[in-house]
């Protein structure tokens, strides 16, 4: 039985590590935390000023995001409603109908991305901070962590940009490839490479808040539920000790 469990974990830890891995480079630690006000907030900013004319969040509404992040009406329709001026409307995007042309697809919605990617938010910072230099692409760009990416490198005057890193290694048949292994500074950009990731780390955060806006709710809830079962228990044995106490 002992043996069971023990190859039950160890699966569990291999699956772990599979999924924290996208085309065998490992994830980068987005380190997010969606009870940060303040963060969500500049997420929010950064997504409706950089992401939004692309990318919809129809799952989300303007109110409701206000109302959860803090953030006054009169301010929310000056700076973040670009599509709608009802506030009780979803998130959709600023692109035409036929914006599918440009891309080759239209650009997915991004309400659930950190719930149906694996690796969640790791998977979003880290393809945020993945993209390289490659002219054989339509955008001449791709990215590290999703290869043959649509996308083009919408924050490069941010960030800069960056070149690819490549090392030998095995091809399977006893013989050696060159493998994409990682990224490396090429241009600067506007920001210092500390501001660009905390910028890119606002954006993250955002979007695991809206993925799940009850998440920082359902998680505090959870910690007074497990308090309550256990004080429960407490007075659960004591009365389970009163009645069998004649039994035994």
């Amino acid at each position: 039985m002992l043996k069971s469990w023990i190859l039950v974990g160890v699966g569990l830890l291999a699956a772990g590590s599979a999924a924290a891995q996208e085309g065998g480079i490992a994830l980068l630690k987005a380190d997010t935390d969606i009870t940060n006000t303040d963060s969500l907030q500049r997420g929010a900013r950064n997504f409706m000023n950089y992401c939004s004319g692309c990318h919809s969040m129809k799952y989300l509404r303007y109110n409701r995001m206000a109302a959860d992040l803090k953030i006054p009406e009169a301010e929310l329709q000056k700076n973040l409603m670009f599509t709608t001026d009802k506030s009780f409307d979803g998130i959709n995007s600023a692109m035409p109908a036929d914006a599918s042309t440009w891309f080759g697809k239209l650009p997915p919605d991004l309400s659930l991305i950190a719930r149906a990617r694996e690796g969640g938010a790791d998977y979003i910072y880290s393809y945020l901070k993945g993209f390289y230099v490659d002219k054989s692409r339509p955008w001449g760009v791709n990215n590290l962590y999703l290869q043959a990416s649509a996308m083009p490198h919408v924050l490069w005057q941010l960030q800069g940009l960056q070149k690819p890193v490549f090392k030998p290694g095995p091809n399977g048949t006893g013989g050696t490839q060159v493998e994409l292994v990682g990224v490396e500074p090429m241009t600067p950009g506007t920001m210092k490479p500390e501001e660009y990731d905390q910028f890119v780390r606002d954006i993250t955060n955002f979007l695991d808040y809206a993925a799940e806006p009850i998440k920082a709710k359902r998680q505090s809830m959870g910690i007074f539920v497990i308090l309550f079962l256990l004080v429960f228990f407490v007075f659960a044995y004591l009365l389970k000790k009163e009645y069998w106490k004649d039994v035994h």
